[in-house]
C-alpha cells in the first residue's frame, strides 16, 4: 500500500506557514526533504509534516536560531527515535519549554 501524500499548498495551509518558508526550509535543514515527483511537485508525507511542525516550534515557539533547530534536530535524528503520537505531541513541546525555563534560571 502507497504511503498518503500532500502537496505544499495543503501543508502550507495545515501548518500555517507560507510555501516559500516550506521551500527554504529545504534548503537549510538535512533532516527536511520532501519527495518529490518527476514534474518537480513536491509531496509531503505525514513523517515531513511533523517535522515541520517541529521546526516550527524550534524556531517559533522555543527561539532557536535556524543553526540551533539544525542541530538539534541533528542530534535527535542521531539517537533512538522515541515514538511521540500526535496526541502527546503538544504536551511534549510543553515540557521541553518549560524544562528549558527551569535550566535557564538554574544557570542565572
Amino acid at each position: 500500500m502507497e504511503e498518503k501524500t500532500y502537496s505544499i499548498g495543503f501543508v502550507s495551509q495545515t501548518v500555517d506557514l507560507p510555501q516559500s518558508v516550506l521551500r527554504y526550509w529545504e534548503t537549510v535543514f538535512p533532516t527536511f526533504k520532501p519527495r518529490k515527483t518527476p514534474g518537480g511537485t513536491r509531496r509531503y508525507t505525514q513523517k515531513d509534516i511533523d517535522v515541520v511542525i517541529q521546526i516550527k516550534d524550534l524556531l517559533y515557539s522555543q527561539k532557536f536560531t535556524i543553526a540551533g533547530a539544525r542541530r538539534y534536530l541533528s542530534e535527535a535524528h542521531d539517537k533512538s527515535p522515541v515514538s511521540i503520537s500526535k496526541e502527546e505531541l503538544p504536551l511534549a513541546n510543553y515540557i521541553t519549554r518549560e524544562l528549558s525555563e527551569i535550566l535557564a534560571l538554574l544557570r542565572d
